[in-house]
């Protein structure tokens, strides 16, 4: 079998490239110990008012430390909920200094939602029976949009709230 030279430039780096993807991967892999996300925070997505930071006191924004907040929310049919306010209204936007240290807690009840707050580093898939978490620093003042960027049903673009980061 005759290979002209033009295969053989191809196939050598072809094989060269598939090698050095699979060594990248490996060293990766093994001796840096790089592992993807793993699932360790479970809730049952029929019961998440079981689970303390679900509750219907603690969703929304919460101070935790000096600058430091935690916002707990739960996704469900185009809805983010973010608790209540003290005359039983809900709450429709999310208010905090700039800054601030904030950890984002995230369920559902139903389906696969996003939660991305345009224009920062917050970006996670919501995956029913499971809590995403992830801390960032509010550190640019403005307001910002959170939505859902998975597509979950028919109401799917009215899933929106806003973000207020204030100077104190």
């Amino acid at each position: 079998m005759h290979l002209h030279k033009y295969e053989k430039i191809w196939l050598t780096f072809g094989i060269g490239s598939l090698i050095l993807f699979l060594t990248v991967i490996g060293i990766g892999a093994f001796y840096k110990g790089s592992q993807p996300p793993s699932h360790l925070a479970t809730i049952d997505p029929q019961n998440v008012e079981a689970h303390e930071a679900f509750r219907e006191e603690n969703l929304g924004l919460r101070k935790v430390g000096d600058n430091e907040y935690i916002v707990s929310v739960v996704a469900s049919a185009f809805n983010y909920d973010l608790g209540k306010d003290e005359e039983g209204n809900a709450i429709r936007e999310i208010r905090i200094p700039v800054g601030s240290t904030v950890l984002f807690q995230v369920t559902t009840k139903d389906v696969i939602h996003g939660f991305e707050i345009a224009g920062t580093n917050v970006n996670m898939m919501v995956e029913p029976g499971y809590i995403n978490s992830l801390e960032t620093v509010m550190d640019k003042p403005g307001t910002y949009t959170l939505i859902c960027n998975e597509y979950c049903g028919s109401g799917h673009h009215f899933m929106a709230t806003k973000v207020e980061v204030f100077e104190p």
